[in-house]
């Protein structure tokens, strides 16, 4: 069942992202807290999942953005593009994405966009078949510290 996280998910999802880049899963304090608290009450901040049997197997977020340009339409990011090792090949992340559009088409985007750091061309497919293209933008990413 593809729907938005719910507050006391906090734990598992912090877990799920163990399968994305994250080397640990940090500590509860009140940054944490307050980071969760402002993303929950943030009516454009979505983060999506994707629950088989009663376990978070995927997710992904999107954030719609308000913009001042394309008759001032908002635009989406999806970031966080995540399922469980166990889990991959079974269609969970296309369907988190497919949710995400639905939330981008009812706020009236005009694109969605997502970047990823992944060179697999597996993942490249991927994104391809649900619709995203890497032709149309150039990304460019400076990280801060």
């Amino acid at each position: 069942m593809v729907r938005e996280v719910k507050k006391e998910e906090l734990n598992e999802l912090l877990a799920l992202y163990l399968h994305l880049h994250e080397k640990s899963i940090p500590e509860m304090s009140e940054h944490l807290d307050q980071t969760w608290n402002t993303i929950l009450q943030d009516e454009n901040n979505h983060i999506i999942v994707n629950v088989v049997h009663d376990k978070i197997v995927s997710s992904c977020v999107c954030v719609i953005i308000p913009n001042l340009t394309r008759n001032s339409r908002p635009y989406a990011l999806i970031e966080n593009v995540v399922t469980h090792a166990d889990y991959r090949g079974k269609g969970y992340a296309t369907e988190c994405l497919s949710y995400a559009k639905e939330i981008a088409e009812r706020a009236n985007c005009y694109k969605m966009m997502l970047l990823t750091g992944s060179k697999e061309e597996s993942t490249k497919r991927f994104y391809e078949n649900a619709g995203y293209n890497s032709s149309d933008k150039t990304a460019f990413i400076r990280w801060l510290t």
